[in-house]
């Protein structure tokens, strides 16, 4: 086993690693760019070295300075993690050329899976079903044209390197093609810097099932059966589990026995995942499962499969790497009960899923009902450099039923203030009718997209509820005088505070009249209720309203309250008297939604351009997107340039004013 290794990668899987690390005694080393310099794997490792920089292309993509700091460190490996440098097989092979161990598979495997074709012909000569398409030299728009038609619509263009669904496009007719071909190659050749595609037919109820298969040096692979990541937005994964819903045991031998296949030809060796899309408009059958593409590294939701097996992914890792054989055979590898992972991220599913920046005021993890894995504390700040995920929150249970329960209750548990998140968009997609009932495809999210961001409407009491939390009304003071509490006290009448809520559409607003020390009566229109609040902590409450007693959390989030009870969340504010100061420009300007970078400038000063033009687009955490005229106009200024680091709010691109047209 290795004394120390370097780990290069951030973030909730640097965490991950260095866990095992200390578990197996294994000294670690971090590398950390100038915006992680306080992150929390940094205060876990043992050792840290600085890469400087802020966003990873100076930082975390710099494999000459990491294997420096390998080895002035005395590391005797490097872990890439996922993402960043961990398929990249020039890395891999400069890693071992330094005299030290990639923790992963060799660079040649790394390069047979780099390329889509290449890796579909290699699977096609090893046995392993792959989808019916075009993965031949010619990238012409003409010849991949003709073989769409060949195949037949609907097909699906994806790049040849790359994956997370950039460079992917569905088409359904064959005069769509052309323009939706324009779109991937550009994609792919700004994600990769390789704009080839290739054409595969288009599954219409695709299931996205992936075999986990682990090699040793010693000639041993085995397979830790199925994860379903078929609960999928944009070809981004949000919640997985294992094993598959609805899987019958002779495919899951037989995918597991292509898997091994895929692996055994490539001479794999380390943690590996074999992706496969199956058709499941009949059901999962024999038939209609094909090979996709291989993730030669350690998968985000790897726990679901730790969680089902017993199985510690790292260690096995750390052990193979270290020329060990695989602890185990396939023979003693078997499944026990569900596990479900739920991935939480800093973004706003009410804009369209805009990543979130800002710090960190507020966060409870649900870690006495979960397993969680995360990089991120209270008071951290979630910057526009990286991935916005927060943290993985895993459950397992003797049923699928008992997980997704867990999955829900750890959801309602999770608090975070100061970013936005998507915590109740993942409890309402748990509980969505297909999901719940084991019937999850690829295309699940976006059919009942409206549903799962639909808000429900407070009720009275809950209304009430935050006039109290946000006014303190209901605090007492700690006065022996039994005059002190009477708050209000009048010698004629019931005295009635008054608190006004903003509203959707107007002000709302609350009388209040205190009962007793926990009991209030509240009028809101023509609705009127009587509560009962008591506060546990500074965070927790017990409600009690229509004979209904609940527990319930809140934070206050800058001016605003979030308060939660069970399943429901609402957020709340005080009005504000003031007039909101309205922009004379209306239509006119451009403004950053979110902090990023300007990736590329489609606007000139004097241009024409009419309604939903493209102008400019943005990258922030991964994420592209494109900022587009809001009418026909002429563009007066460009307040921007390429390469440019923008704030939230910045004005970007203005069009003259109307009457100046």
């Amino acid at each position: 086993m290795f004394r120390k290794i370097l780990i290069a990668n951030r973030g909730e899987i640097a965490c991950r690693i260095i866990r095992t690390c200390r578990k197996l005694g294994v000294a670690t080393v971090a590398v950390h760019s100038d915006a992680d310099r306080d992150a929390l794997f940094v205060d876990m490792a043992d050792e840290a070295v600085s890469l400087g920089g802020q966003t990873a292309s100076q930082s975390y993509l710099k494999a000459d300075r990491i294997i420096a700091a390998a080895l002035s460190t005395g590391a005797e490996a490097i872990h890439p993690g996922y993402g960043f440098l961990s398929e990249n097989p020039d890395f891999a092979e400069a890693v071992t050329k330094a005299g030290l161990r990639f923790i992963g598979p060799p660079a040649s495997a790394i390069r047979a899976m780099g390329l889509k074709d290449a890796a579909k012909a290699a699977m096609e000569k090893a046995g392993v079903p792959v989808v019916p398409g075009y993965h031949g030299a010619a990238n012409d728009a003409a010849t991949l044209l003709s073989e769409a038609t060949r195949i037949g619509f609907p097909v699906l263009i994806k790049a040849r390197a790359g994956g997370g669904g950039k460079g992917m496009r569905r088409v359904e007719r064959p005069e769509d093609f052309t323009a939706a071909l324009d779109g991937a190659r550009h994609e792919a050749q700004a994600s990769f810097g390789d704009p080839a595609c290739l054409i595969e037919k288009y599954v219409t109820h695709p299931r996205h099932i992936e075999i986990q298969v682990f090699a040793d040096d010693h000639g041993e692979v085995v397979h830790l059966f199925e994860r379903d990541c078929s609960a999928q937005r944009r070809h981004q994964k949000v919640i997985e589990e294992a094993p598959a819903p609805g899987m019958p045991e002779e495919m899951r031998a037989a995918m597991g026995e292509a898997a091994v296949k895929a692996a055994r030809a490539i001479g794999y060796s380390g943690a590996g995942t074999v992706e496969f899309i199956a058709d499941a408009s009949e059901g999962l059958r024999m038939d209609r499962f094909w090979f996709m593409e291989m993730n030669t590294r350690l998968q985000v939701e790897h726990p679901v499969t730790e969680a089902i097996t017993g199985v510690d992914l790292v260690e096995w890792q750390l052990r193979v790497a270290s020329g060990e054989p695989l602890p185990k055979r396939q023979q003693a590898l078997a499944i026990h009960g569900w596990a479900m992972e739920a991935r939480l991220y800093a973004e706003n599913p009410a804009t369209g899923f805009l990543p979130s920046t800002g710090r960190i005021r507020h966060l409870r993890l649900p870690e006495m009902e979960a397993r969680v894995e995360s990089g991120i504390r209270a008071g951290d700040l979630v910057t526009p450099f990286y991935d916005p995920m927060i943290a993985k929150i895993i459950v397992h249970g003797e049923s699928r039923e008992a997980a997704l329960d867990r999955l829900v209750a750890a959801l309602n548990r999770t608090e975070v203030s100061g970013v936005e998140t998507n915590s109740r968009f993942l409890a309402r997609l748990a509980r969505q009718a297909d999901f719940a009932a084991g019937n999850p495809d690829t295309g699940l999210i976006a059919r009942a997209l409206d549903d799962l961001l639909a808000e429900g409407t407070p009720t009275p009491e809950t209304k009430a509820l935050a006039a109290l939390l946000l006014t303190d009304l209901d605090r007492l003071p700690d006065d022996p005088d039994p005059w002190a509490s009477l708050k209000g006290f009048r010698a004629l009448g019931e005295a009635e505070e008054i608190v006004v809520l903003a509203g959707a559409e107007r002000p709302e607003t609350v009388y209040l009249s205190r009962q007793d020390r926990h009991c209030w009566r509240a009028r809101i229109g023509a609705a009127e209720c009587r509560l009962r609040l008591t506060r546990s902590g500074e965070n927790r409450f017990r409600l009690e309203a229509q004979g209904h007693d609940r527990q319930g959390s809140w934070h206050r989030d800058g001016e605003k309250a979030v308060i939660r009870i069970g399943e429901d969340e609402h957020v709340f504010r005080l009005h504000d008297p003031t007039p909101a100061n309205r922009s004379a420009a209306g239509g006119n300007q451009v403004t950053a939604p979110m902090p990023g970078l300007v990736k590329r400038l489609q606007a000139s000063v004097g241009q024409q351009v009419r309604a939903g033009d493209p102008l400019l687009v943005m990258e922030a955490m991964k994420m592209e997107l494109t900022l587009s005229a809001p009418r026909d106009g002429t563009v007066a200024a460009v307040n921007c340039s390429e390469g440019a680091q923008v704030a939230e709010g910045t004005l970007l691109v203005a069009l003259e004013a109307q009457d100046e047209a």
